[in-house]
């Protein structure tokens, strides 16, 4: 009270505190960086390598065994998962606890030194999992010469673009890039008597360049330098090769031309490659929207400068305009939150002053919460945008509650201070604990181990930092203002609102009057609650709601190691059904391993024709039928979510043999259990590999060595890069291969190698065994294991899951090889134990929290016999409306929890005020209905208000925050009913009668049973 005096007394001190909230508070708006997620490095890290077409079984051997065996033997490294697939290999890695940036740095170190000594590998990259991303702004250029574009693209855009402060890197892909081929004539080498080996090397000694020593008794003492670098096409062929008969040029044994590379794009644009992917990254000290600003700027002078000629530079996707519309909507809910409160405040009491002093606390409370946030380090992203959206609906609750306690005081007759201090201090235990009770909601989320917990903590922090600047500004700024400015009106027709509180005191009063009226009460909520029910089945769900954007996202998975080939045909087959749908503009497929992740651009503006939801429909069913004619698995809506099969076994083991043997005996076994179905692995798809059987006799005759027979083979199929020229002011690689390939087994053993008995074909020596290898392996921490997938029918996962985990605990695995059960089965069963475990956590904290507010043990669980009631509320909203269940509607729920018990507190705590005055139950609770009625509508009218455009909305996210919004309103306006009907029901019903304070100086409480 003191304090609260203290405050009220020193406005000047006040007053200057806001002023210096407003300014740093509009400093840190300015100051807050904006990005989509937080940057936050999680505990892992992943590594993608390409190496063109090589075999999954030789990328397995030559690149991802290498990487595994350095990895595992860093210190804090937890665990290593890999995938290899044809001309690829992935890999995630789990580290010890706040190590990932320490680790990551050696991971990488690794990853660089492995790609420089082998040369196979195409592309390698390295990075920490974590919210940043390494490019955030897409552009393309198409609808040209790939000549003319490339040299646009990589003499203007890039230099230009790279050159703006705000931007890191650009990355070109799809560029045309030259190579010097050098095809050699297999008959004329062997002809002239040379070893391929030593010619190629004879090439790379003269493309060289270095310095053999120093004149030190000339002045200066000069360096002798030797340069023989390769300058042109000419140079090259004119190289002298010794050979047997003497010197010879290189071009009497070879033809060398340039000729363009083979585009490596993981990109298609409409079905083709012939564009340029270009991606934009951003340097540390500025914001996504800023760096979209300045690259936007700096592409319009290019065009100005008309160096945009004969193709089209189009803006594919800046990320940065995600978070603006974020930005855009949480600061229009700000305002029209405001403004809906002080309509219920003008409609309520009808004071000009009582509204002018809300109106001055909702911006102080939005920019302590920004100043708050600036100072913990938080930025405007996806997750504390969530967060101040939550906050802001409740920012008002309770300025409202405490300012319509003191104008109470006053109507009672109170003086001005007496008013705001008795006002203030009737309602301050409530106030707090309603606060409290919905920050304790978010806070076992925000406690999540692992990743999630890092991002789960910053939404929670949000929250609360938001809740607690408008409590502190509740308690400062309200009564502060209230003394002096806070005035009464004159009072006017006040028999309506009497005839209300009557009608509402004679309701509650037979509610009380007897407990079988009180337990008809409850028997109809619960009755509502059983009939909203059966509802629920009439009620769409999804699991994540589409974003009607004009703007599509989808994953289109194929089956495992699908050939590049084979993914060239399926882009183009998803282009031509694309292109054939009305309203789809473009479309770009992006090859991710076996899957594609395709986006998809609509008309816009004033060319639409069709509704989004109908376009989505057409381009899912359209490319579902993919399955049909080529290796695609399904196709699903990017932000559907799901997982994979419900049903997985793994296999560990060392031998494909044998761990195919396994698998087919699992599968078998598998089949056999009821409401098992589509049993598959992960070997399926497999890859023929000729392996080379030596004639040990035969060599023996012949004289020639193993080694001498691998090194014909490895000849055989010569595709070998031997260093680069500048050409052009262009660094252009060199590379050697035969004039004729090697493309079948008869031109392999055909090839003759020169024996001390003359030539023999390579067949007298070797024999080709056929074997089937896997497109796709796996390792855990470097052992190899296969996976046995499967979906369920007609039975529940528990009654599957104990039936399998018998088959495997009676399955006799071979010694070196193990089964166990893996995937979504497990995965499944820990997530639902965590979020039992969250709940709980969240109800008991919500109980302890009310439990030290009313220093009572019943009290609290009858205000949250209000939270099951509520969802009857949250059903007829989403039936009504026909708004989808979805996990943002599932958001909304988890809110009501903290929300609805708001308006209960208020109303017990007020009970048991007046109780310990001296009132009977049935007086009290009356009592307390006639004080609390008042701020309970006009909280709840204000957060519903708020939601309200959100509800309402129809934009970008409209369907995001409609469901949640809808559910918010609903569940609100009927916990509203519940509180001033069901909770005196439930509190008569529990509570034995106390004696007036008439009747006894010091009056005996009951406890609530």
């Amino acid at each position: 009270m003191n304090l609260l005096k203290f405050i009220v007394q020193r406005k000047i001190l006040i007053g200057l505190m806001v002023v210096l909230i407003m300014v740093f508070g509009s400093i840190a708006t300015l100051k807050l960086d904006k990005e989509l997620l937080p940057d936050v490095g999680l505990d892992g890290a992943f590594v993608e390598i390409s190496a063109g077409e090589m075999s999954a079984i030789e990328v397995e051997r030559t690149i991802t065994n290498p990487i595994e065996q350095k990895v595992k033997a860093l210190d804090g490294v937890e665990s290593i998962h890999s995938t290899t697939n044809i001309g690829q290999t992935s890999l995630q890695m789990t580290f010890e606890r706040g190590r990932g940036e320490e680790l990551i740095k050696e991971v990488e170190a690794i990853v660089n030194a492995t790609k420089s000594e082998n040369s196979a590998i195409t592309d390698a990259f390295a990075a920490q999992f974590g919210g940043s991303q390494s490019y955030e702004f897409f552009l393309d250029v198409s609808d040209g010469d790939m000549s003319e574009m490339t040299s646009f693209a990589k003499n203007i855009l890039k230099p230009r673009l790279e050159q703006l402060p705000e931007v890191r890197e650009v990355s070109l892909s799809g560029v045309v890039e030259n190579e010097v081929i050098i095809e050699f004539d297999r008959d004329k080498i062997i002809k002239n008597g040379l070893d391929i080996s030593q010619v190629i090397h004879a090439i790379g000694e003269i493309n060289s360049e270095s310095t053999l020593g120093e004149l030190n008794k000339e002045k200066e003492s000069p360096t002798l330098r030797w340069d023989t670098k390769l300058e042109n096409i000419e140079d090259i062929k004119n190289i002298r090769i010794p050979s047997a008969n003497g010197s010879i040029e290189l071009k009497e044994v070879a033809n060398v031309s340039l000729q363009p590379k083979e585009n490596s794009s993981y990109v298609w644009k409409n079905g083709t490659q012939d564009f340029i992917f270009i991606q934009v990254g951003r340097t540390s000290e500025f914001t996504q929207i800023q760096m979209a600003e300045a690259i936007r700027t700096e592409i319009q002078k290019i065009r100005d400068e008309n160096l945009v000629k004969d193709f089209t530079l189009n803006e594919l996707v800046a990320q940065a305009d995600y978070v603006q519309d974020s930005i855009d909507g949480v600061t229009s809910n700000i305002l029209i939150g405001g403004l809906i409160a002080i309509v219920v405040l003008l409609l309520f009491l009808r004071n000009i002053r009582a509204t002018f002093i809300i109106g001055l606390s909702i911006p102080t409370s939005v920019f302590l919460t920004f100043a708050t946030m600036w100072v913990f380090g938080y930025s405007f992203n996806m997750l504390t945008l969530i967060g101040l959206g939550l906050g802001i609906g409740m920012m008002v609750d309770a300025s409202i509650v405490i300012l319509e306690s003191i104008y109470k005081k006053k109507e009672q007759g109170m003086a001005s201070l007496s008013a705001v201090l008795e006002g203030t201090k009737e309602v301050a235990a409530a106030v707090i604990a309603s606060m409290l009770t919905t920050i304790v909601v978010f806070l076992p989320i925000g406690l999540m181990g692992g990743d999630a917990g890092k991002f789960t903590m910053m939404l929670s922090a949000v929250v609360a930092i938001t809740l607690i600047s408008s409590v502190i500004i509740a308690f400062t700024l309200i009564p502060s203002l209230s003394e002096k400015i806070l005035k009464l009106r004159k009072q006017k027709k006040r028999e309506k609102r009497k005839f209300l509180q009557r009608s509402y005191n004679q309701l509650v009063s037979w509610t009380i009057k007897k407990k079988r009226h009180s337990f008809a009460i409850i028997t109809l909520f619960f009755l509502m609650f059983v009939g909203s029910l059966l509802l629920v089945t009439k009620i769409p769900m999804a699991i994540m709601p589409d974003m009607y954007n004009r703007y599509s996202e989808l994953m289109v998975d194929l089956e495992t190691g699908v050939s590049m080939e084979e993914k060239r045909k399926i882009a183009k087959t998803i282009d031509e059904k694309l292109s054939s749908i009305e309203d789809v503009e473009s479309n770009y497929v992006i090859n991710n391993g076996d899957m594609f992740f395709t986006l998809i651009n609509m008309t816009k503006g004033e060319d639409i024709k069709r509704e989004q939801k109908e376009v989505n429909e057409e381009i899912l069913k359209s490319l579902r039928n993919l399955d049909k004619n080529y290796p695609v698995e399904g196709v699903q809506n990017i932000m559907s979510g799901g997982g994979g099969s419900p049903v997985q076994v793994n296999i560990k083991g060392e031998s494909f043999e044998k761990l195919q043997e396994i698998s087919g005996d699992v599968e078998k076994k598998l089949q056999e259990i009821e409401g098992i179905v589509g049993v598959k692995n992960s070997m399926e798809r497999t890859s023929e590999e000729q392996v080379i059987q030596l004639k040990q006799g035969e060599l023996k005759k012949a004289g020639l060595s193993q080694l001498q027979i691998k090194q014909f083979l490895e000849q055989a199929f010569l595709q070998m890069p031997i260093g680069n020229m500048t050409f052009e002011d262009e660094e252009v690689p060199i590379a050697t291969k035969w004039k004729e390939s090697t493309e079948t087994k008869t031109d392999l053993l055909d090839i003759k190698i020169p024996t001390a008995n003359g030539e023999k074909k390579l067949s007298d020596f070797v024999e080709l065994k056929k074997v089937e290898t896997p497109n796709e392996i796996s390792h855990v921490d470097g052992e190899r294991f296969m996976s046995i997938s499967a979906d369920i029918e007609g039975k529940d996962l528990g009654t599957i899951n104990r039936e399998v985990q018998k088959l495997i605990e009676k399955y006799d695995s071979p010694t070196g090889y193990t089964v166990s059960i893996a995937g979504d089965l497990e995965q499944q069963q820990e997530l639902i134990k965590e979020m039992i475990l969250i709940l709980a956590i969240a109800l008991f904290l919500v109980y302890f929290v009310m439990a030290v507010q009313f220093n009572h043990l019943g009290h609290p669980l009858i205000v949250m016999s209000v939270i099951p009631m509520t969802i009857v509320g949250v059903i007829l909203g989403l039936f009504i409306t026909q708004m989808e269940l979805s996990i943002m509607s599932g958001m909304g729920i988890i809110m009501l929890i903290g929300i609805v018990l708001n308006n209960a507190i208020l109303l017990i705590d007020r009970t048991n005020q007046l109780r310990n005055q001296g009132y009977t139950v049935e007086d009290a609770l009356v009592e307390a209905g006639n004080n609390r009625i008042r701020p309970i509508f006009m909280t709840t009218l204000t957060t519903a208000g708020g939601m309200l455009p959100l509800a309402l909305a129809s934009g970008t996210a409209s369907n995001y925050q409609a469901p949640m919004a809808t559910v918010i309103i609903s569940g609100l306006m009927f916990a509203t009913l519940i509180t001033l009907l069901l909770i005196p029901a439930v509190y008569r019903l529990f509570t034995t009668k106390g004696t007036s304070k008439k009747k006894k100086k010091k009056e005996k409480m009951e406890i609530p049973v």
